[in-house]
Parts: C-alpha cells; structure tokens; sequence
C-alpha cells in the first residue's frame, strides 16, 4: 500500500505572479515512512498544514495522527 502526503509551501505562495501552486505531494511505500516525513515537515516549521492518505483514500489526520506521531507524549 503506497501513503500520500499533501503540505504547504508557505514561500512559493509568498511569491508574487508564481505559477506552480504551493501544494506538494509526495508518496511512501509504507506508512512508518510517510509519519516519519511528516515529523520532519511539522518539526521545520514551515508547513501551515499536512495530510497523509493512504492508496484507497483515506485520510490520517487530526487526532490519529497525533497520536502516531507521539505528539500525545509532548
């Protein structure tokens, strides 16, 4: 099963007359692998917002994925 992960790009949506659009996706082949790169985006700082969802759609977020990424130890 393959993971998507969706975030912002704060700066490229700074830019005046940008074209691409700030969204960014990339994709995991295991979910340990996608949380793994959404701590390191939340841990940045620079995403205003980020999601995963799996192949068939379903998206991890709120406090599910609070809990998977242990922000519930903080």
């Amino acid at each position: 099963m393959t993971y998507r992960i969706s975030y912002d790009d704060r700066l490229s949506g700074a830019v005046p007359n940008r074209k691409e659009s700030p969204a960014r996706t990339e994709e995991f082949g295991t979910e340990k692998e996608a949380l793994v790169r959404i701590r390191e985006l939340l841990d940045e700082g620079d995403h205003d917002s980020v999601s995963v969802c799996d192949s068939s759609g379903n998206v991890l977020c709120g406090v599910r994925l609070q809990l998977k990424l242990g922000l519930y130890e903080e």
